[in-house]
């Protein structure tokens, strides 16, 4: 407990009682602790967000992904007549697709797929008939040699 103030007065001043001039002053006290409390936290949460933002910039920094973006910005700043669309420029030089050439490219990948598909199972059907082919055709020369080898005369001529 603080010690109490003494106070000298004048004769015109009313009398302050002692618990009275405490308890503002400890109120101050409060608030102003709440104040440099609130004030400490703000800071602190500011601090936090601004490493967090420098963090992010140098992963962009590092990843290639500023020096990227700046030189499309400055080949759209540069254009003399500017793109009716800058995002499709920006994507057109980033070798980004549109949605719509993407979903077309994806239609078209899906069409050779299934192409590929029929004219691998074709090509296995061919090969098979091949193999069937040569082996039968082994078998008919091995059998022709044999029965010409019969068929001929063991004169030594």
């Amino acid at each position: 407990m603080p010690p109490e103030r003494i106070t000298i007065k004048n004769e015109d001043e009313e009398e302050e009682s002692p618990s009275e001039s405490e308890s503002e002053s400890e109120s101050k006290g409060s608030r102003e602790e709440e104040r440099c409390f609130s004030e400490h936290i703000m800071m602190r949460y500011k601090e936090e967000k601004e490493a967090k933002k420098e963090a992010f910039r140098k992963y962009l920094e590092s990843s290639g992904a500023v020096d990227a973006l700046t030189k499309v910005l400055v080949a759209l700043y540069e254009q003399n007549d500017k793109p009716a669309s800058a995002l499709e420029f920006i994507q057109q030089k980033l070798s980004c697709p549109s949605i719509s050439d993407y979903e077309k490219l994806q239609a078209d990948f899906s069409d050779l797929h299934n192409k590929y598909n029929d004219l691998l199972a074709a090509h296995h059907k061919i090969s098979k008939e091949l193999e069937e082919m040569k082996s039968s055709h082994a078998l008919a020369t091995t059998s022709t040699k044999e029965t010409t080898e019969s068929e001929s005369p063991k004169d030594g001529l």
